[in-house]
């Protein structure tokens, strides 16, 4: 379909039109061409430098041998970096599965002639501009064990105080509900604009066929969003293998190396110990990871969606 689509968009190939030809297909040469000049000044260079850094014993005083797959030798005998690539993984799992499933019943319910939707929208995307510093801020607020809200509430109905972001066991899930309630409005936007593109006539004939509430969710709804859901879980899923902010703020990657993450180890080792080749490694192993996941999810996903 999508090749019978670009011819009938290509212009005639003939010989009288090949000159046509070129310049329809130099025309959009020229107008790509500014990002690519961009991206490769600003994304492919800084890429090929971390990957030539990473070869090298690279501090940022003294001399910088080539030391080949030194780093990577020594970083997959690191313990640390096995800890926090598993609080990573874990992090980047739950926090993406949260965000790709809870947005969609909101966008849902939003998406409907409710009074005061447009006030629901906005208070359910606000969180999404604050910056990592003031939701670190909130976060320990809620949830310290001492002088927490939500401790205190507990407390007060003899439940006791829970160390959230104390415990080993709850720090990572109290990261990942507190992400949740960061980052919704982004996913719940594009759960908005997928909704939006479903023809209600869909709906109207799924009515007249006796079809209600959750059956046309079930049947209709979550079937025609299986593109934007898998839009979702990608970039989520991507986004999350990078996190940095949150165990930073709240918890410096504690309690011990609980909540130490792979960007988290990657900030030390830059910029407390200034091993930058050590650090480079991490970032393109990881980079690689992202890459494996993203592929994984690519394959099963778009066959889910061929059905």
């Amino acid at each position: 379909m999508f090749s019978k689509i670009r011819r009938s968009l290509l212009p005639e190939t003939s010989a009288s039109g090949s000159w046509r030809t070129w310049k329809w297909y130099l025309g959009n040469y020229i107008f790509i061409l500014p990002f690519m000049i961009l991206f490769a000044i600003f994304i492919f260079r800084p890429i090929l430098a971390s990957l030539q850094m990473s070869f090298f014993r690279w501090e940022i005083f003294g001399p910088k041998p080539f030391i080949g797959f030194e780093n990577y030798d020594e970083l997959l005998t690191d313990d640390l970096w096995w800890v926090a690539l598993r609080n990573t993984v874990y992090f980047a799992f739950l926090t993406s599965a949260l965000l790709t499933t809870v947005p969609i019943f909101i966008a849902i319910s939003l998406n409907t002639n409710i009074r005061g939707r447009n006030v629901f929208r906005t208070l359910f995307f606000f969180p999404y501009v604050l910056s990592a510093s003031v939701v670190g801020l909130v976060i320990r607020w809620l949830l310290g064990q001492q002088f927490g809200i939500i401790n205190y509430l507990l407390d007060s109905i003899g439940i006791g105080p829970i160390p959230f972001i104390a415990d080993s066991d709850l720090v990572i899930p109290s990261l990942s509900v507190a992400t949740l309630w960061w980052g919704f409005g982004f996913p719940m936007l594009i759960y908005l604009a997928g909704l939006s593109n479903i023809p209600q006539d869909i709906y109207e004939a799924a009515r007249i066929d006796g079809a209600r509430g959750w059956q046309m969710t079930r049947y209709i709804t979550i079937p025609l969003l299986r593109p934007t859901i898998l839009f979702v879980a990608v970039t989520q899923l991507i986004s999350h293998f990078q996190v940095f902010a949150q165990p930073y703020v709240i918890t410096n990657g504690g309690p011990g190396q609980d909540s130490f993450t792979v960007i988290f180890y990657m900030f030390r080792a830059a910029w407390t110990y200034f091993r930058m080749g050590f650090a480079t490694a991490m970032a393109v192993l990881l980079a690689v990871i992202i890459m494996a996941f993203t592929l994984l999810q690519f394959r099963f996903g778009g066959r889910r969606l061929e059905y």
